[in-house]
């Protein structure tokens, strides 16, 4: 039903200059699920994340988010719907002479009028929700690179948002840790109900969380499958079957 969809992309294209990028882009993203957006390396995962978060706008198509329109809109109605986005970079984007603390107080001043002593108890929830108690006064250098994912997790969650954007999580952790956030994710997911969307190339990632994953094909521009990964794992069409089953 129209009410479960929390993003709709329609007739979705991106181009920059004569470079096309995406093409012809239809996706729907159910309330409260985890979606994975994969695909090879220069298929536009991250463009199409840019153009559905609003960092950058379309050459054309549609974008709705909890059945509002997005793009193209007024633009206090498109920054008023960005408030209900939280976002975590590829790179974390902590800001690196700021404690945690002060990266995530950020977000509260910039769209709260709370008291220093609410920002703090909101800092202390988030961080704890990531298992990062207690690490309130150090700054990104002083962590691992794990634990600054979780940091940048944490801080996305700030405002509450009613979707969660992940920009490549797990790029840059060994297994052990990745798999650690993964399950952290899913227990946020499970937690809150928070829909996510998570950009990802990495397979163990998106077999391990994904309800649905969309594939992008480098060569066409756009979504050639999309369904539950181990369905997609056992597909009829040479391309899906071969990133499924790491037959490059």
């Amino acid at each position: 039903m129209q009410d479960e969809i929390a993003i709709k992309v329609s007739n979705l294209s991106k181009r920059y200059g004569e470079n096309l990028i995406l093409e012809n882009i239809n996706l729907e993203i159910k309330r409260g699920s985890i979606v994975c957006i994969a695909g090879g390396s220069g298929s536009g995962k991250s463009t199409l994340l840019r153009q559905i978060i609003g960092l950058e706008e379309p050459t054309s198509g549609e974008i709705y988010i909890e059945d509002q329109k997005f793009y193209p809109s007024k633009s206090k109605e498109s920054e008023r719907i960005k408030k209900s986005f939280g976002v975590m970079f590829q790179m974390g984007g902590l800001i690196a002479s700021m404690t945690l603390r002060e990266n995530i107080e950020l977000l509260l001043r910039t769209y709260t009028n709370l008291t220093d002593a609410q920002m703090a108890e909101i800092v202390r929830i988030k961080l704890t929700s990531v298992g990062l108690q207690g690490f309130e006064d150090f700054i990104p250098s002083e962590i691992s690179g794990g634990m600054k994912k979780r940091a940048s997790l944490a801080r996305a969650m700030t405002i509450d948002p009613e979707i969660l954007f992940f920009d490549e999580p797990s790029s840059g952790l060994d297994p052990i840790t990745a798999s650690s956030l993964d399950y952290l994710i899913k227990q946020l997911n499970k937690t809150l109900k928070t829909t996510m969307v998570i950009v990802t190339h990495d397979l163990e990632s998106i077999f391990d969380i994904a309800d649905e994953v969309f594939l992008l094909d480098t060569q066409s521009h756009t979504i050639i499958a999309n369904g539950k990964p181990d369905v997609l794992k056992k597909s009829d069409i040479q391309i899906v079957y071969n990133f499924f089953n790491r037959k490059f």
